[in-house]
């Protein structure tokens, strides 16, 4: 099994060739880099110190929370008290739908739409972005194999999202997120999984 560091180290290797290695596809230019979530502080650490060898070579990592993107279309939606008093009245599973439907329906604040909105101005020679926070998304409010296959041919910019779960047991792309046991194993057979 990888450290945190040892996967940090791959990654670093493939985005520092000339041409990058991340991705096969040039319309998907996206890796995962997988973690099990009781590495998100050390994972964090390892990002950060990342993102300083990167700047030393010239590239510019931009750090971008789907915690905050998640928060960013509560607040530009309905609002935090809306989602609170759905909970009271019809329970959690309700209020998650609710929050789903703010992140995945064009009449509220889709989750690619910001995320692109972020990614504006940003060059593909020059930027790399890390996708952090994922596990703001638990259980179910919102599926990254979906982010990613919602992004596709959307953006040149190279996104590494940093996921927190478990490889499928006997397999090699399925993701557990969050390592919860009631969650379906996923995968992108597309993205290249660094974990």
């Amino acid at each position: 099994m990888l450290s945190p560091k040892d996967r940090i180290d791959l990654l670093e290797k493939d985005l520092n060739a000339v041409p990058q290695r991340i991705s096969v596809y040039n319309d998907l230019p996206f890796a995962i880099l997988r973690y099990d979530p009781d590495e998100e502080w050390e994972t964090r650490r390892q990002a950060r110190l990342l993102v300083t060898r990167l700047g030393d070579s010239g590239k510019e990592v931009v750090m971008i929370s789907l915690a905050d993107l998640l928060w960013e279309a509560i607040n530009t939606t309905e609002g935090l008290d809306a989602i609170v008093e759905l909970e009271r009245q019809r329970g959690f599973e309700s209020a998650q739908e609710q929050v789903t439907t703010y992140l995945s329906d064009v009449d509220w604040r889709p989750l690619p739409d910001i995320l692109l909105d972020r990614l504006a101005g940003l060059s593909p020679e020059k930027n790399i972005v890390f996708l952090l926070r994922a596990g703001a998304m638990a259980p179910a409010i919102y599926h990254m194999s979906k982010l990613l296959d919602e992004m596709q041919g959307r953006t040149q910019v190279p996104i590494i999202l940093f996921y927190p779960g478990t490889l499928d047991p006997g397999g090699t792309t399925g993701l557990r997120f969050m390592a919860l046991k009631e969650r379906e194993a996923l995968g992108n057979y597309r993205v290249k999984i660094y974990g």
